[in-house]
């Protein structure tokens, strides 16, 4: 194992280190009312594609706060129903190409490909939150009330997708997946526990897990760096450190993970140092639902060979099974 982290061993133990806020269950409980009385207003866009066998939609729909939300919607040509598959982007990122939805189409998918609001799509960011907003999503809203947390807007966003693909004529609700890496990773899990009719869920080192485990690594930098911009600037001698990392505890999927109930494939690198293993862990260990661990010993926050072909296997084989 790599010497910054702990032995395999005491990750298979380990239960995380940042703080679960006592009120938490009523906190996402409360969120979910808020999405449920927020009409979805979805609408297909349809978009051209040279795809023989897939039709393509721009999919908008209404998040929380009445932000329009963006994903790119797939479907094979041929009658229903199909099994579907909601995905995420990395931080920062997008939906990207269409193309690279297109072999899940031609296996008989229906691909739901979500733009995380204010980051590099097309959905909108509506704002309206107290302090900083110059860097960063993890801390968007820390300042104020929790319920304004940005990425607290973003899970639920992901339930609206999955829940919006669960009603279309064309889905069999009953056999829908979600997969994504790293914030990816981290919104397919919250999705899987939000929305517990996810039937599998694929993660790759999931991130949005264990902020303090993150801080007490000295890693908060790259994709954590904002925990740094944000002791720094506005905590420079931590008196309000407990209270900080509690109120990222609503934010931490960890806690979300006993939600699940659909089977979990998870990805680990074992010399990831943007989301370090035991974070990754401390979710995994939670999971009371089916679940499986595949390891990679020598990579880090990498392309990681072959994980692209277990995920069409294990998704289409277990979805298969269960017809």
């Amino acid at each position: 194992m790599p010497v910054f982290e702990m032995s395999l061993e005491e990750l298979r133990e380990y239960r995380g280190r940042n703080p679960r806020p006592e009120d938490f269950d009523a906190y996402w409980d409360r969120a979910l009312d808020e999405l449920a009385a927020t009409p979805p207003q979805p609408k297909l866009e349809p978009r051209a594609n040279p795809a023989s066998f897939a039709e393509c939609f721009d999919l908008w729909f209404t998040g929380v706060g009445g932000a329009r939300i963006h994903a790119q919607y797939l479907r094979p040509r041929v009658a229903g129903p199909h099994p579907a598959l909601v995905r995420f982007h990395g931080y920062s990122q997008h939906a990207w190409d269409w193309f690279d939805k297109l072999a899940w189409v031609a296996q008989g998918f229906v691909v739901a490909a979500l733009d995380v609001r204010g980051q590099g799509g097309l959905s909108e960011d509506v704002g309206g939150v107290k302090g900083t907003t110059l860097h960063g999503h993890i801390i968007r809203g820390l300042a104020g009330d929790p319920d304004h947390l940005f990425f607290r807007q973003v899970f639920l966003d992901t339930v609206r997708l999955a829940r919006i693909v669960m009603e279309f004529p064309e889905v069999d609700h009953e056999r829908v997946a979600a997969s994504g890496a790293s914030q990816g990773g981290g919104l397919t899990l919250a999705c899987a526990a939000l929305e517990p009719r996810i039937w599998c869920a694929a993660p790759v080192y999931p991130f949005l897990c264990d902020y303090k485990r993150v801080w007490e690594m000295d890693l908060a930098r790259d994709a954590y760096d904002e925990l740094t911009y944000y002791f720094t600037r506005f905590d420079p001698t931590h008196e309000n450190e407990d209270q900080i990392f509690t109120r990222l505890g609503y934010i931490d999927v960890q806690h979300l993970a006993d939600r699940i109930t659909g089977r979990v494939l998870m990805t680990t690198a074992l010399m990831d140092r943007i989301c370090p293993p035991s974070t990754q862990f401390a979710v995994y260990n939670k999971i009371k639902s089916a679940k499986h661990m595949v390891l990679y010993p020598d990579f880090g926050h990498d392309d990681l060979p072959g994980d692209h072909d277990r995920l069409f296997e294990f998704l289409t084989n277990r979805l298969e099974m269960d017809r």
